[in-house]
């Protein structure tokens, strides 16, 4: 940088902040002052014994000062220095051990899902709680009374963390539903009035990649939840020996990945699971249920078994259905009759989208394209069918 003169000068560079300095000053300072306490306790305690006390003579070392010896301020002082000195000298190899720990705790933690961490912290605390309510019970209590928090506080510690980490679904749930003003009552008799965000994936949705493109246009929220049954299943079909099958499960897990690496919507693997449940979709309405979320899928038959549970389904191909350009009985357009329908005389035709047509006495406009007027529209979940006759006729 130039100055009025021309000259050039650099400009100070501005330190950044290291946390870690900063942590590692403070323990040295407590370790220091540790260790200088430490030592004023052991000076105090040495010049204080019959023999150290009969050795040191002389009216100096006997006076006072402000009511207190000399020889006993002199023993202080070099406690402290003494003391500061050691833990001057023993602090690198304390700070290394220190960070040792915490680096393998962190490495530990990092195996857990935050939910688990925060919702087991919760049960610890909980837990410890009872405990301390539990001891206070049994704190006159001759021989046992002095031990029984101690060991109250291990066992509730650890049933309430414990517990925690196994009701988590349900806990996130219940907090869910207290956010919104909800008692546990309204929450079982009114679920469909409920707003759970999460949303459950089925592996045909996922299979299918529709999903994903979803997720890009930002018209679905997530998180998007993925069971580790649903990824095991998946996991099962991309080994299956079938060569389509193998290829749709390896397609399913790309695209997952694929969603996950994109980060429109956050996508979570969850642990939960029922071992008393058999099949992916029984456990899925089952989760569903227990969690209040929406379940995501293709599946028309599990569409229904939802429904008939009182569980919400997102079905991609209602989506589908619905953003296909509408048809009005009356409305007139060309079509090409590929093919002859089950009916006598029919034949059928597609749109576009893959929108069959029904044909009515089309069958001998095979091969052809023909003007067809709309008599009626079919919409299912399966899809729709748009049933049409020839015009003019």
């Amino acid at each position: 940088m130039e100055d009025k003169y021309g000259l050039d000068h650099e400009e100070p560079k501005s330190k950044k902040f290291n946390g870690r300095n900063v942590a590692d000053n403070i323990m040295k300072g407590v370790i220091v002052l540790i260790m200088a306490v430490i030592f004023v306790m052991i000076a105090d305690q040495v010049i204080t014994t019959p023999f150290i006390s009969a050795e040191i003579e002389g009216e100096f070392f006997h006076g006072s000062i402000f009511g207190t010896t000399i020889i006993t301020i002199v023993a202080y002082i070099i406690g402290i220095l003494v003391g500061a000195l050691v833990g001057y000298g023993i602090s690198p190899f304390v700070l290394r051990l220190i960070w040792a720990a915490i680096h393998r705790i962190e490495s530990g933690l990092s195996d857990f899902e935050s939910q688990d961490i925060i919702v087991g912290t919760l049960g610890l605390l909980f837990g410890l709680i009872i405990a301390n309510l539990i001891g206070l019970a049994f704190a006159r209590l001759p021989i046992i009374g002095a031990y029984g928090p101690i060991v109250f506080s291990i066992v509730f510690g650890y049933a309430g963390m414990s517990i925690a980490t196994r009701k988590k679904s349900e806990i996130i749930a219940l907090v869910s539903n207290l956010r919104l003003g909800k008692s546990g009552k309204e929450h079982s008799g009114k679920r469909k009035d409920m707003d759970f965000s999460g949303k459950l994936l089925d592996t045909s949705a996922i299979i299918d990649g529709r999903i994903a493109e979803i997720c890009s246009t930002g018209f679905l929220e997530g998180p998007l939840l993925v069971p580790v049954f649903v990824l095991e299943e998946l996991q099962l079909i991309a080994d299956s020996s079938d060569l389509l099958k193998r290829n749709k499960g390896r397609r399913g897990l790309d695209i997952l990945k694929q969603m996950q690496e994109d980060n429109y919507v956050e996508v979570r693997i969850i642990n939960d699971d029922f071992d008393d449940v058999q099949g992916v979709d029984s456990k899925l309405v089952r989760l569903g249920r227990k969690i209040n979320a929406k379940v995501v899928t293709n599946d028309y038959n599990l569409n229904k078994v939802a429904a008939l549970q009182d569980v919400a389904v997102l079905n991609i191909n209602d989506l589908a259905n619905a953003l296909k350009p509408a048809r009005i009985p009356g409305e007139h357009m060309n079509v090409l009759i590929v093919k002859a329908g089950k009916e006598e005389n029919q034949g059928v035709a597609y749109l576009d989208d893959g929108t069959m047509i029904v044909v009515e006495d089309g069958q001998k406009y095979i091969g052809s394209t023909v003007p067809v007027t709309v008599t009626s529209v079919l919409q299912t979940s399966a899809g729709r069918m748009i049933f049409v006759k020839i015009a003019n006729e």
